[in-house]
């Protein structure tokens, strides 16, 4: 009787479960349709309005299409579905900052083990609209390190195997694709329609220039990213300036062509490594195994024929990390980045010590300094990138650890202890300055200096506790 009464059990469960799905799966069908019912009537309107879903000759780089898509850009989080989709991202974020990553529009261009895995979180994230850039194919040997090709996508133009594989992950994302070739003559057909965000996935360096410079010009948001290839330590990957990327030769050579070329000396954000390449590019050699010249067998001139050795997992990090980099500046939400700054557990003991001495300078004692080695390595690293507070640009430079004799920890504000959040860093030449003066006159005669500061430490304050 109890045997039977659990069959019993499990039938009514079971009936119940499938019953739920089937709603689910109803649901769900429904709305691919309806999709398929704007995408056709779009279609409709596109022919009626003698356009064929090219751009659109007014300049602003939107279809007639587009314009009807529009509404759904920034796609209504509240349906049942897409909320369900992007909880996690809704819990973290919140629903308004979320709504702004939903109404963006970003241009990831060069699709490969880097740009695949950045637009595939960059959809997963619930970007509104993403437009594919890249010239070439699926091959056999990129299954290493795409995101999502296959081997039935093997011969497939690479944006067109992202479009296909992102329409069965978020639907509701706008998903544009260009098979071509960027350069200058394509800038305007790329770069219009005021993106958002451009992600440079490109690892040629004359096509790398030019978008690079194209998106300063244009004043677009850019972050590119370095050399990915020969490497296999990700817990040295950094986003920092392009001035401060140091032991990759890329970033090397398209500092160069940017100052050389275009006049441009930084302030272009970058994802790098700071691991030394641990192999070089492959020689050229014939089926015979003769050496030959990789010219004569270049598909697009000036793109690299040589092959550089790639451990997948890199690429597909670096495109993560710009993904999040991205997400979270369209979102609003702020965050730090690791400095490059190259000082070790020796430069910080200095600093330390110099700090315990000019206490017992000043008032007498030391015991007023309430930070230990670990803790000084926060406030230079995290709080003032090894550098002066007086001195906050963006460009740190590759020798940092040079400076640790220019600089000491003095309290910011003379009536509190030397706390975490009461220390700034400064050159020896300023001290004496800051020493003579107070927190009322600087917040008087230098109220940007303030309020900088205060911004700094107060957030100090806040993500300890205190």
């Amino acid at each position: 009787m109890a045997g039977t009464s659990k069959q019993w059990l499990l039938i009514g469960a079971g009936a119940i479960f499938g019953s739920l799905s089937t709603a689910a799966l109803l649901k769900i069908l429904s709305r691919k349709v309806g999709k398929q019912q704007i995408e056709r009537h779009s279609t409709d309107f596109l022919m009626h309005n003698g356009m064929n879903g090219k751009e659109n000759p007014a300049g602003e780089g939107r279809t007639g299409c587009q314009d009807i898509h529009n509404g759904l850009l920034g796609f209504d989080l509240e349906d049942e579905v897409v909320c369900e989709q992007l909880t996690r991202n809704i819990q973290f974020f919140g629903i308004e900052f979320q709504q702004k990553v939903s109404q963006s529009y970003v241009v990831v261009i060069g699709l490969g083990g880097v740009g695949s895995h950045a637009a595939g979180m960059l959809l997963r994230s619930g970007v509104g609209r993403l437009l594919l850039v890249d010239f070439d194919q699926v091959s056999l040997s990129s299954l290493n390190r795409h995101a999502v090709a296959n081997r039935d996508d093997v011969g497939t133009p690479k944006a067109i195997c992202l479009q296909k594989h992102f329409a069965a992950i978020f639907p509701e994302c706008i998903v544009e694709t260009r098979v071509q070739l960027y350069d200058p003559s394509s800038e305007e057909e790329i770069l219009s329609g005021h993106p958002d965000f451009v992600l440079d996935c490109i690892d040629n360096i004359d096509t790398k220039v030019a978008l690079l410079a194209a998106c300063v010009r244009r004043g677009l948001k850019v972050l590119s990213a370095m050399g990915a290839g020969a490497r296999a330590d990700p817990t040295r990957i950094r986003v920092a300036d392009l001035r401060e990327s140091t032991n990759d030769p890329l970033s090397r050579a398209v500092r160069y062509r940017l100052r050389k070329d275009h006049g441009i000396e930084g302030g272009i954000p970058v994802v790098f490594s700071l691991e030394k390449p641990k192999v070089k590019l492959l020689p050229f050699k014939s089926v015979s195994g003769e050496e030959e010249n990789p010219s004569d067998y270049q598909i697009v001139p000036g793109f690299r024929v040589r092959i550089i050795p790639v451990l997948g997992t890199i690429p597909a990090i670096f495109g993560q990390v710009m993904a999040s980099y991205v997400v979270t500046q369209l979102s609003g939400l702020y965050v730090q980045t690791e400095p490059v700054v190259n000082l070790d557990i020796d430069h910080y003991r200095i600093l330390h010590n110099r700090l315990l001495e000019h206490e017992e300078i000043i008032y007498g004692s030391a015991t007023q300094v309430m930070v230990d080695v670990e803790e000084v390595m926060y406030v230079v690293k995290e709080l003032w990138h090894g550098r002066s507070a007086r001195d906050q640009s963006k460009d740190v430079g590759r020798k940092m650890w040079r400076s640790v004799n220019e600089l000491m920890l003095v309290r910011w504000d003379k009536s509190k202890p030397a706390t975490i959040s009461n220390l700034i860093l400064l050159k020896l030449n300023e001290v004496d300055a800051h020493e003579s003066t107070t927190i009322d006159h600087i917040k008087g005669e230098e109220p940007e200096f303030y309020s900088m500061v205060t911004s700094v430490l107060n957030r100090t304050a806040m993500d300890f506790g205190l």
